[in-house]
């Protein structure tokens, strides 16, 4: 986890990156909430299971700690949220979902498995990839994809094999069971994780606050920073609780 130099009399934030992600993801993030809180990039490379990267993600943060989770982080998010619900102060999760694969969804996986398998298509693969992630308006934004790719390069095809074999379970009921400030967070044109299933997240909570960050796809933190770091100093600043676990929020249809 990436550390602040200064000692922190403010909150600790664990910011959670995604698949293929680094500290690179939050560069805006980092700067623009140094003076709300102590901000650490939480590393998500190393684990074999969501209950091991949960664990090491635990053993390093502050006794209690703000939480915010990106994409494959959300769902690190979650588990950290199910084994230590009493040591978060608030949880943010963007671009993200609740749901754990569909067997059409894990197939799809696997075959993107096999084909980093293949010597040589590692580089290829992920930009293949940049029209699923991007809004059309940053599809050829020359400085945002030499940062995604320096990303991916950096982390490399054995990252990116133990992260998508992680299994990915259902988060529905910790999120129902928190009583804290919640930020739901998705950008406008995420095709990987739409804006319907972030609607449907926020409404099993009423804590949750749902945000559209305009002018994005899935990759929101680096396609617009600035709305992502106001969202997140909006959601720091909110008055409430620390995470209280074993109420449920579901809420009941009439018969």
């Amino acid at each position: 986890m990436s550390t602040d130099p200064h000692p922190a009399s403010r909150p600790q934030l664990i910011l959670i990156p995604g698949l293929l992600n680094d500290a690179g993801l939050w560069r805006d993030q980092l700067a623009g909430l140094a003076a709300l809180a102590d901000c650490r990039v939480a590393d998500i490379t190393r684990g074999e299971s969501m209950q091991a990267l949960a664990d090491s993600v635990l053993a390093d943060a502050a006794p209690t700690f703000a939480l915010a989770g990106f994409s494959l982080g959300g769902y690190v998010a979650q588990e950290i949220a199910r084994r230590a619900p009493q040591r978060i102060e608030r949880l943010a999760l963007l671009d993200t979902t609740i749901r754990p694969d569909t067997p059409a969804r894990a197939a799809l996986r696997r075959s993107h498995e096999q084909l980093v398998r293949l010597q040589g298509t590692f580089n290829a693969f992920g930009d293949r990839m940049l029209d699923t992630y991007l809004a059309p308006a940053h599809r050829h934004d020359e400085a945002l994809i030499g940062r995604i790719r320096a990303m991916t390069s950096r982390l490399g095809s054995e990252v990116f094999l133990r992260q998508s074999g992680l299994v990915r379970e259902d988060g529905a009921a910790v999120l129902q069971s928190l009583d804290c400030p919640l930020l739901i967070a998705c950008g406008e044109q995420d095709l990987l994780t739409p804006l319907a299933a972030h609607r449907e997240m926020a409404a099993l909570n009423p804590r949750a606050r749902l945000v559209v960050i305009p002018d994005s796809g899935h990759l929101a933190p680096m396609e617009n920073p600035s709305a992502v770091t106001q969202a997140l100093a909006d959601w720091l600043q909110e008055p409430g609780e620390p995470c209280r676990p074993g109420v449920s929020h579901a809420r009941q249809t009439p018969a």
